[in-house]
């Protein structure tokens, strides 16, 4: 928790150089941050798989952390400051309250869709800041990994060759790793993170060994794989 403060602490400055935290205001950024992103993921994992009871639960719970958030970097923002937080917070409510309306009206998948571009303007944020962590990284692998499908869709037609397959989940497995770097050493040690990790990464290699081999099922089948390990470390570490 302390890490994440400094972490988030810095974030601000670098956006905002009159921005000045109190204790209590870092502590209150260090809890809800989290709270917010980890409802975001469980609301758009559940939306993406059709689970729209849960993922309005989830949504429910990610609004509220938002509004808190909302509610102290608005008391932390001087105001002459960068108004990057303050846009970020503006942008995620209207976000949060599409993907409520797509929700309420049963459309998962575009629900799905308000959620990541939220997620995506959060890890913006952090990266123009130069603040990476492996939530960060694991939220990358999704482009990554849809590059990856699209090929080995074009595989299966004929339309692509085995070496744009190799290169494809040689570039996932390159990823895969850098999010292995950047692991904490005790996340990097637990038992669910290195069955996904290491398991991603063998997958990635051997989908590139069947594509030389010409076995356009196995393909398929290690790009279900693959997919499946991508949402996983993302429901759990992005």
């Amino acid at each position: 928790m302390l890490r994440r403060a400094i972490i988030l602490s810095i974030v601000l400055s670098c956006l905002a150089p009159s921005v000045h935290l109190h204790a209590a205001e870092k502590a209150d950024i260090a809890a809800l941050m989290p709270a917010a992103m980890a409802s975001l993921r469980a609301a758009a994992s559940y939306a993406r798989t059709g689970n729209i009871g849960l993922a309005q639960i989830e949504l429910d719970d990610a609004r509220r952390a938002w509004a808190r958030l909302g509610g102290v970097t608005e008391r932390a923002l001087a105001p002459d400051s960068d108004r990057s937080l303050s846009e970020l917070i503006a942008g995620g409510n209207d976000r949060l309250s599409k993907a409520d309306a797509a929700l309420t009206a049963g459309d998962g998948a575009r629900a799905a869709a308000d959620i990541a571009a939220l997620r995506q303007s959060i890890h913006a944020l952090r990266r123009d800041a130069s603040v990476i962590e492996l939530s960060d990284c694991v939220f990358e692998l999704a482009p990554v990994m849809n590059a990856l499908r699209e090929v080995a869709a074009r595989f299966a037609s004929a339309k692509a060759g085995p070496g744009e397959v190799v290169e494809a989940g040689d570039a996932l497995s390159a990823r895969l790793q850098r999010c292995n770097g950047l692991a904490a050493p005790d996340v990097a040690s637990q038992a669910e993170f290195r069955r996904l990790i290491d398991g991603a990464t063998t997958s990635a290699q051997e989908i590139g060994r069947a594509a030389r081999a010409g076995d356009g099922g196995l393909v398929h089948r290690y790009e279900i794989e693959l997919q499946s390990f991508v949402n996983l470390l993302d429901f759990r570490f992005g």
